[in-house]
């Protein structure tokens, strides 16, 4: 009777519409009607038969040039580069209709000269304004253009870098890719690369539903409302309260684009949608071999404008160690992308914000697609010229199991060759990651000819793995490690633990926001971390004295709580805090002696230090210091986690004794509400028992 897509069945056929479904009467006759409604929007934006009448088409405009495929149509200026206009559906532009023609679709860096940053200044922004336009494909199944800025050598004011943007569409596809190749020739002047992206902005009459992830999408303000007075700035200009929104539904609400900054390994597909027109804008990430620093790095994706992002590097949620530095002379090249701007679009009668699952479909497309073969650039590499790297990594902990753990669900990777943990502040090369299956068992593919180390991290487990054989990958080279072992730090049984080693602060306590600013998104939802202020609900619930947690009767989800900030004081100022750990000893324990290990993971700090002192909060110098570590702007920016720090402090036997003993936590450094940690796990352990153990 019908003819059903996967696509269709599998949407349909989820939880939520076969609940929704089952609660109707004909529920039968309702499926099979919807069904089939979704079935004809779905084959409208399949790709069409080969014998369809589509065909490509190049126009040359004055100062534009136009690519068509008979689905929508793609203008550029020229020889600039810059997205002005994409036509769709019935919608003659998408994008930002009002503004200068460079302010709609564009790529952009930001950089500086080393030392040369002026203070409170985030570098020079680069809108990359390319001068020449070249066509470099041009057939019945595809265009190519190349838009290209070469560095003038004589220059002092312009970025030494070769940019070539690259703009491809194909016969009979609802969008378009997008990539680009930066290089640096040996000889050139040092220089400080910050932030590049891929910035659209879309037409705010238009598109008011952002969607990023299944759970995290919502109607959204429009950038008017940030705009006083109908909008207040808060402690920062990036969170504004809205006081008077054109609708009154956002009103005392928060909008920060950080709240919706998202992990690498996450960002797949986000964007927007025209609920009137039953439009949707996506960009499709199908792989983040380009992005810097490993899968758990933070970016920022869709936010009020409406505006959507692919942010290739930054610097948000690291700091100033992940500013890409070359030295004077130091060559280099980087492909970063491509990514697919995919349009979609439904008839009416069927709910647009279903538009968001169609576009997931094309997403693992475009991932089983990857790495594209119709790139004309030799910089990018197709399948059989890449290599790949499988194994099995096993966890080998003797005080948990006597048997080698398989490594279920740990993140296994290759990058450049480095120190242990070096890949979450690698950011020149390519990295190429993937999860291991409950066995342990990974596979690593489509890796580019390189050189790399292997590192990997396992939830459940401090520390990282590193093995410091460098891999060369050559084009169809197929490496098998077999079982690889991680013997992650341990001296020791476990006396007592707090929290659950996973690089993030999101199993402690985190507290309600104030009702003043709320983000409604996240009211009864997971990552209720990504409320604005929460840094000030610490000094509200200890305005006096600082949290003393007892590992014998606490829960840490209840009574840890998840960052340890400043506290904000009468005149103004903040100082700093100090938490303690209590725990016992017993009888049995007054023959020990050596050293017990306290080890601590740190999940963040920003412009922190942190001070361990056992039994004696005056003692001068402390047990261990970190020095002041950390410049990742985490706890402003609404993240759980940034940098990954661990630390490993011994604490002398001598220094504890039977009954009470405390383990004090300073954060000295305070003059700002945003200074602090976040704390992934801490554990205390034994000395070893074969070695310090003695009889009475």
């Amino acid at each position: 009777m019908f003819l059903f897509s996967s696509h269709v069945f599998k949407l349909v056929t989820t939880k939520d519409y076969r609940r929704h479904l089952l609660k109707r009467r004909g529920w039968i006759i309702a499926l099979i009607m919807f069904i089939s409604v979704f079935e004809i929007a779905f084959c409208q934006n399949q790709t069409p038969e080969p014998e369809s009448t589509q065909v490509l088409q190049l126009h040359y405009q004055d100062q534009h040039v136009v690519v068509e495929n008979g689905i929508f149509q793609l203008t550029l200026s020229n020889p600039e580069g810059f997205v002005t206009g994409i036509r769709y559906n019935g919608i003659e532009n998408v994008l930002a209709y009002t503004g200068k023609e460079y302010d709609r679709g564009y790529w952009d860096l930001v950089w500086n000269f080393p030392g040369k940053k002026a203070k409170k200044t985030k570098g020079t922004l680069d809108r990359i304004e390319a001068t020449k336009m070249e066509v470099i494909t041009q057939n019945d199944e595809q265009i190519e253009l190349s838009f290209t800025r070469t560095w003038n050598t004589s220059s002092t004011t312009a970025v030494p870098v070769n940019i070539d943007k690259r703009f491809v569409m194909l016969r009979n596809s609802s969008g378009f890719y997008s990539y680009a190749i930066f290089e640096r020739l040996q000889g050139w002047p040092a220089v400080e690369l910050d932030n590049m992206r891929l910035v659209f902005k879309l037409n705010k009459d238009k598109f008011h539903y952002m969607a990023i992830s299944d759970d995290r999408q919502r109607y959204m303000p429009l950038p008017d409302d940030r705009i006083p007075p109908r909008g207040q700035p808060l402690a920062y200009p990036e969170a504004v309260q809205l006081l008077d929104p054109i609708e009154p539904e956002f009103k005392g609400e928060v909008d920060d684009k950080y709240e919706y900054s998202m992990e690498s390994k996450d960002i797949k597909v986000h964007g927007w949608i025209s609920t009137n027109d039953s439009v949707g804008f996506w960009q499709i990430t199908p792989s983040n071999e380009f992005r810097s620093a490993g899968p758990l790095k933070q970016f920022l994706g869709s936010h009020v404008g409406p505006t959507n992002l692919a942010i290739f590097h930054s610097t948000h949620y690291v700091g100033a160690e992940l500013i890409m530095s070359f030295k004077n002379g130091e060559a280099w090249k980087k492909v970063f992308g491509p990514v697919f701007i995919y349009l979609n679009s439904f008839p009416k009668g069927v709910d647009p914000l279903l538009l968001w699952h169609e576009a997931k479909n094309q997403t693992k497309i475009e991932e089983e697609k990857w790495p594209y073969n119709f790139t004309a650039s030799d910089d990018f590499p197709e399948s059989d010229q890449r290599g790949s790297v499988s194994g099995r990594l096993v966890v080998r902990d003797r005080f948990i199991s006597s048997e080698d753990i398989p490594a279920n669900g740990s993140y296994v990777g290759l990058a450049a060759p480095g120190d242990v943990g070096s890949w979450q502040r690698e950011c020149k090369g390519y990295q190429f990651w993937s999860k291991a299956d409950e066995n342990g068992y990974f596979s690593i593919n489509n890796v580019r000819s390189g050189r790399y180390h292997l590192y990997a991290f396992a939830p459940g487990f401090i520390g990282d793995y590193h093995n410091d054989t460098v891999f060369d990958i050559s084009p169809g080279s197929k490496i098998s490690l077999g079982d690889l072992v991680y013997e992650p730090p341990r001296d020791g049984s476990t006396l007592w633990e707090i929290g659950v080693p996973d690089r993030s602060a999101a199993e402690f306590y985190i507290p309600d926001p104030n009702p003043s600013f709320v983000n409604k998104l996240y009211l009864n939802h997971s990552d209720k971390f990504r409320q604005y202020g929460l840094w000030e609900r610490y000094s509200e619930l200890y305005p006096d004295e600082d949290m003393v947690y007892n590992v014998d009767a606490d829960d840490y989800s209840k009574k840890w709580f998840f960052m340890q900030v400043t506290r904000k004081h009468a005149n103004g100022g903040y100082n700093g805090t100090t938490w303690q750990i209590r725990f016992q000893f017993d009888d049995k324990m007054k023959n020990l002696t050596g050293n017990f290990k306290l080890r601590i993971a740190l999940a963040t700090s920003n412009v922190a230090e942190l001070q361990v002192r056992v039994n004696d909060l005056s003692a001068d110098p402390p047990l261990f210091t970190t020095g002041q570590i950390g410049r990742d702007n985490t706890i402003a920016r609404h993240g759980i986690h940034g940098l990954y720090w661990l630390y490993n402090v011994n604490v002398p036997a001598a220094s504890l004794h039977l009954g009470n003993n405390t383990i004090y936590l300073t954060q000295p450094l305070a003059t700002s509400p945003f200074q602090g940690l976040m704390y992934d796990y801490i554990r205390l352990e034994y000395p070893d028992s074969i070695n310090y153990i003695t009889k009475s």
